[in-house]
């Protein structure tokens, strides 16, 4: 709970004792109608109301109409009452009965903003301030097959995250989380996205409107695909710690896979549940068809970005893109997306899937780039022979088509479990409310893991560099795990 919502939860509880001791005296009254508005006022204009503290709104109103009327009732009279009231026995009964009901409306408040409370994002530990612009791109390739209109092309929303100096960020406003991260919470959780409304008062660390980091000539791009029901700002603190270090970000929102997806014109394209299937071969073909789209998305925009790199309409990327050092990553659907991608193009060089599936292609060729997988140690268990709980992001293919593009492949793979994790935890989810997602650690820690990982596999294979992390265990994050059957070093050096 911020310091003004503390505030705003005092002065209501105040008001309610000044109100029902001294009904009479005009002046508390009007003191205490002042205190009130003022720490509404206060609230409002530099926290921002939010869904949490509505318990505090409904008393603050009802005070407020109630000392209106007090207010009115002693103008009436023309009296004003210097001496304090007395109370008979009925008066104590309703005020102690008011001052519990309060209370427990505060209380209310205190609990729901304890649940999902007003976070500060963790530093980036790489030397660049970041940038980003979003960008609406159009396909005009391929038709859109979902869309009720014939002949739509396939249509998609990305953001660019880049190096900037950290002199040229200096006194620029701060980015703050979108509208959009509160729509795919909601989906995800089932939870009301009202309740996520304040996630925009959330600063980042990103501006915009900042030129890119002449410090190196040009940077390594890493695309990023969000999971399903998700949005491509769903992982900032990764996304953050990557572009502090020198890359070039992008993140693909998927229009009708990924949460409501919004387009400059202020068109919405919602996300469209799965219809039911009989068997799981059909619900397999159509994920088959489902990933093949968004690949396709993966490589459109690489093809935007080589374009870009040549002639950038935004005159702000153009030569600054080292398009011979690509990365893919992605969460949950995003993860085999970033499967998929490997497979149908050798363009990207490395990828990294954060608990993804294994459907189309890239189940029956063989991988050729250093390709890194990471499970949360819930669905890991979930997976055991003698499990009686099966995680439903899974399905029965799965664990043979795993098996199969883990042993099969011609290039460094690692299989790491993290302890503590569920299917969210690759999210920032444990930051927004560590008391229900953030599971035998700190939110830190949890982003931390994630974060680190996916930079050190980067780092490797896309600059070069040894990284201790990759190498086994870590004291740093001993819930991380590789797995010996599924970790094996095929090339001494990163190509």
């Amino acid at each position: 709970m911020r310091i003004l919502e503390w505030m705003l939860v005092l002065v209501t509880v105040a008001a309610t004792v000044c109100m029902l001791a001294f009904p009479k005296r005009r002046a508390m009254t009007v003191g205490t109608l002042s205190a009130l508005i003022v720490a509404v006022f206060l609230h409002g204009l530099i926290n921002s109301f939010r869904v949490q503290m509505i318990p505090t709104y409904m008393v603050g109103l009802v005070l407020f109409t109630m000392l209106i009327i007090q207010l009115m009732k002693s103008y009436r009279s023309g009296r004003y009452v210097q001496s304090t009231q007395k109370h008979n026995r009925r008066t104590w009964i309703k005020m102690t009965l008011a001052s519990i009901l309060v209370l427990t409306f505060s209380a209310g408040s205190f609990i729901l903003t304890w649940l999902l409370h007003a976070f500060v994002m963790p530093e980036p530990t790489g030397t660049f301030a970041m940038g980003t612009f979003s960008q609406h791109l159009v396909d005009e390739s391929r038709e859109e097959t979902k869309s009720p209109e014939a002949e739509d092309k396939r249509e998609l929303m990305i953001n660019v995250w880049y190096p900037v100096d950290q002199d040229a960020a200096q006194g620029l406003p701060l980015e703050h989380y979108p509208s959009e991260l509160g729509e795919a919470i909601s989906l995800v959780f089932g939870i009301p996205s009202q309740v996520f409304s304040y996630l925009n008062t959330i600063p980042t660390h990103v501006v915009k409107g900042a030129e890119m980091s002449a410090t190196q000539s040009k940077y390594p791009v890493l695309l990023f695909s969000p999971g399903i029901r998700s949005a491509r700002f769903q992982s900032m603190t990764m996304i953050e710690e990557l572009v502090s270090h020198g890359y070039i970000v992008v993140g693909i929102d998927h229009p009708y896979t990924s949460a409501r997806v919004t387009f400059p014109d202020r068109r919405t394209v919602p996300y469209e549940a799965d219809p039911d299937f009989a068997t799981s071969a059909e619900l397999y073909q159509y994920n088959v068809e489902g990933i093949g789209i968004r690949a396709a998305d993966a490589r459109f925009v690489l093809d935007t970005l080589t374009q870009w790199n040549s002639n950038d309409p935004n005159q702000l990327l153009e030569g600054k893109l080292d398009l011979a050092h690509v990365g893919i990553m992605g969460h949950s659907y995003g993860g085999a997306t970033t499967a998929e991608a490997l497979a149908q193009d050798d363009r990207f060089k490395a990828g990294l899937s954060l608990e993804g599936g294994f459907w189309g292609k890239v189940s029956t060729t063989t991988l050729k780039q250093p390709f890194m997988y990471v499970m949360s140690g819930g669905t890991a268990k979930s997976l055991e022979p003698d499990a009686t709980a099966k995680d439903k992001v899974f399905y029965p293919e799965f664990e043979p088509d795993l098996d199969r593009v883990m042993t099969s492949s011609l290039h460094d793979t690692y299989y790491l479990t993290v302890e503590n994790f569920f299917h969210q935890s690759f999210t920032d989810i444990s930051l927004i409310s560590p008391k229900m997602f953030a599971r035998g650690m700190t939110p830190e820690h949890n982003v931390d893991i994630t974060r680190s990982y996916t930079l050190a596999f980067f780092d490797r294979y896309l600059k070069g560099e040894e990284q201790p992390l990759l190498q086994g265990p870590s004291s740093q994050f001993p819930e991380a795990t590789y797995d010996s059957k599924y970790t094996k070093l095929r090339h001494q050096k990163a190509e």
